[in-house]
């Protein structure tokens, strides 16, 4: 009968706890009495509210933002779904094992090869042949110069470091040469869709008037209602009529109906804002306005309906507009032979209008952040080399698991801890430069390689003297150190070709 402040891991399961506005749900629970609006975000990904009531399920890391919630504990503190989250990122990370560097193990070995094969050709030839100590010392020498392997040494670490640079100067930030090496193998891209394909926040998308009633008046009487509240779409009714200029309208009387909306006095009309049950409950017939407010819905948008002095008079629709670069991101991507899948935690409908009108035949929706965690293994465990491209916590998991994780640079610091790619200005359009930039570095790694080989492959027997016999050519050391220094070089100068390519 209490009401005390105690530790959320001192509460036991079915124990009773009061949620203020404004406060964070601590525990998973069902809703014993209260009407509210919660921000979800940090967990689904999702920055529409979403409206609860008495009977609904309600899960840890939301923040209750209108109504005093009372909440029955359906989990204890450890094993609350913000816990899970935690638990599972720190267990994905250190499951990523690092790939050891090939040139590192390769030079671990050819070293001392080549330095046993140096003194051999010093000591083992004089005593088979009649040629004095000097002559072969002479070569031994050569040949330890020339076999220097400082161009197969530069090969990778130029080429990645120009690589990072470049995408440095580009937006990209790219944390190691991990990422950039693996990234050019990668075949599925899955994209979280609010903050990474979206803007992450809510915007009028859409004003439909009834006949005689202007648009700015609409807007005006809207905002001026919805000033007074405390809803998340309230603020983006007020930011457009904040941008038209608008003045705001006394409201006199306000009232706010839990699960229907908002009533208040204008004038000496009563006005009303909010959904179809609200107009329903007050008699109120939107006609084919409400009808097409309704199919609004079934793009993703949430419809606000407006009506006063018992008239219907128009409705106003609010959604997570796509980013404009995103579509010709997502375009590039597929053309570059990678699979695009969409991620989120949104509803059926409202993900697969998005998808098709943004071209993803591939999608999942109301997806918790343990979902798209074990998708993104489940496309590991069919062979695929996964990216994961994210912004929110809820994302974090997922970013964890991936073969390469990218996260949005206005994104949580979460999500940029975990990845090892930041898209620094949150622009898709840099995720296809991300890919090319890698696969240009991959490839001028390889050339590097090459040249380099292919240097110590003719170098060696010639500083042997292989062609002594045919031609009676041997190198001195003093060309054997040029044409080494020449081959460290051209590695270096190949790879700064990258830092003026255009990707």
């Amino acid at each position: 009968g209490k009401l005390v402040q105690v530790d959320p891991d001192e509460v036991q399961i079915g124990e009773t706890i009061v949620v203020k506005p404004g406060e964070r749900i601590p525990l998973d629970g069902t809703i014993l009495k209260g009407f509210s609006t919660l921000d979800t975000s940090a967990l689904t990904g999702e920055s529409m509210p979403r409206e609860v009531e008495p009977g609904m399920e309600v899960i840890s890391g939301c923040i209750n933002q209108t109504g005093i919630l009372n909440i029955q504990t359906t989990k204890e503190f450890g094993e609350s779904t913000v816990a899970k989250i935690l638990d599972l990122v720190e267990n994905a990370s250190d499951k990523k094992g690092r790939i050891e560097n090939f040139i590192t193990r390769f030079a671990r070995y050819y070293t001392p090869v080549v330095v046993f094969a140096a003194l051999a050709l010093a000591i083992l030839p004089p005593l088979i042949t009649q040629q004095p100590f000097s002559t072969w010392i002479y070569r031994a020498l050569t040949f330890l110069v020339i076999s220097c392997p400082c161009a197969l040494g530069l090969a990778t670490p130029t080429a990645i470091m120009v690589g990072t640079g470049k995408g440095a100067s580009n937006g990209i930030l790219i944390k190691s040469a991990e990422a950039l090496e693996t990234a050019h193998s990668i075949d599925t891209v899955v994209l979280d869709k609010t903050g990474t394909i979206t803007q992450g926040t809510p915007v009028v998308t859409n004003m439909l008037c009834k006949e005689g009633v202007p648009q700015k008046e609409l807007l005006q009487i809207a905002a001026s209602l919805e000033k007074m509240s405390e809803h998340p779409l309230a603020d983006a009714i007020v930011a457009e009529a904040e941008k038209a200029d608008l003045s705001f309208l006394p409201v006199d009387g306000f009232k706010q109906i839990p699960g229907q909306g908002l009533v208040g006095q204008i004038g000496n009309e009563t006005c009303l804002t909010g959904n179809c049950r609200l107009m329903a409950a007050n008699g109120i017939n939107g006609g084919a306005l409400l009808q097409l407010g309704e199919k609004m819905a079934v793009d993703g948008k949430t419809p606000l309906f407006f009506a006063r002095g018992g008239q219907f008079i128009g409705v106003i629709a609010v959604a997570d507009v796509v980013k404009p670069t995103s579509k010709q991101a997502i375009a590039e991507l597929t053309g570059m032979g990678i699979e695009v899948v969409m991620l989120t935690g949104d509803n059926r409908r409202a993900a697969a209008a998005l998808a098709g009108r943004l071209g993803i035949d591939d999608f999942r929706a109301e997806m918790m952040p343990d979902d798209k965690e074990q998708y993104v293994r489940r496309l590991q465990a069919e062979g695929r080399r996964v990216a994961m491209t994210g912004d929110g916590i809820n994302d974090s998991q997922a970013l964890a698991r991936a073969d390469v994780s990218i996260a949005m640079g206005r994104g949580t610091d979460v999500a940029m801890d975990v990845a090892m790619i930041t898209l620094m200005n949150s622009d898709l359009s840099l995720l296809p430069k991300a890919y090319a930039l890698s696969r240009s570095t991959v490839r001028l790694i390889r050339e590097n390689l090459f040249w380099a080989f292919v240097y110590n492959l003719i170098g060696i027997p010639i500083a042997a003297g292989a062609l002594y016999p045919l031609c009676g050519l041997l190198l001195s050391p003093m060309l054997a150190g040029a044409a080494m220094a020449f081959s460290s070089v051209s590695v270096v100068a190949n790879s700064l070709r990258l830092k003026w390519k255009k990707l």
